[in-house]
């Protein structure tokens, strides 16, 4: 059961701050920045910024972003040092130093009919829009009215039935579609392995998020931002808490020494 407590949260923020190699992994969209109808004006909040800058320069500590964009749009929006790990497309693209997006030539030639399918889907609405990512691609409706979005919905699940291999997801206001089923635990294991970490703190808002929780176990922290169900452990309002939580995780890991 996910916990609104805030002194429980303390207690558990306190606790991880101690482990000796942490990684701090955080959802991007509506957990750090606030939500907004255009993604590419989406910016993290300043104070989660010099939180995520003082973790970063932390000893012992790491930080990465954890996102559906792919890398190239969370590079872009991010403003964060370079020594910041990214993981977009749920998991399939990581960047620690380099990235790589290996798809077969199966999975290329199904991405290409994926994406015909669903742009022939999303024609003639203005006020829906297709963003293209390296293993698939996302049909977002943030802007469109709730009847607009389940024809576009059911236009696009009819279209990619006919194709074989695709994966869908869905999150907030977005249909996602792809040739790959990785989430976002994948990223979240494999920058466990790459760091070391014997503790990770995962912050998330979105359906997609649920994904990440899966990848954390006894000594992490599973952080939901928002309302709805979840698996998380423990729950805060806003990107605003989020920002706030990391400035007092930044303080507990300098107070310890790890700075």
């Amino acid at each position: 059961m996910t916990s609104d407590d805030p002194r429980a949260l303390s207690d558990a923020l306190g606790r991880l701050a101690t482990t000796p190699r942490l990684l701090v992994a955080l959802d991007f969209d509506g957990t750090l920045a606030p939500e907004v109808d255009a993604p590419m004006e989406a910016r993290a909040l300043p104070d989660a910024l010099v939180a995520i800058r003082r973790l970063a320069a932390a000893d012992g500590t790491h930080v990465a972003l954890v996102s559906g964009r792919d890398l190239a749009s969370l590079s872009a929006i991010s403003e964060t040092p370079d020594e910041v790990l990214l993981v977009g497309s749920h998991g399939i693209e990581v960047r620690v130093d380099g990235h790589e997006t290996s798809l077969t030539d199966d999975e290329v030639d199904a991405r290409r009919r994926l994406s015909e399918a669903v742009h022939a889907a999303a024609a003639g609405h203005d006020e829906v829009f297709v963003e293209e990512k390296p293993a698939g691609l996302a049909l977002h409706t943030r802007l469109a009215d709730e009847a607009t979005t389940t024809a576009v919905h059911s236009a696009a699940r009819r279209a990619v039935d006919e194709l074989d291999g695709i994966h869908e997801r869905t999150g907030k206001n977005v249909l996602e579609f792809a040739v790959r089923p990785t989430g976002k635990n994948d990223g979240i294991d494999r920058l466990r392995d790459i760091v070391g970490a014997t503790g990770v703190l995962y912050a998330g808002d979105d359906v997609t998020d649920e994904d990440g929780f899966l990848a954390l176990g006894d000594g992490d922290l599973a952080l939901k931002v928002g309302p709805g169900e979840s698996r998380a452990g423990y729950r805060v309002a806003d990107p605003q808490a989020v920002a706030a939580l990391l400035l007092e995780l930044a303080e507990l890991r300098e107070h310890l020494g790890h700075a």
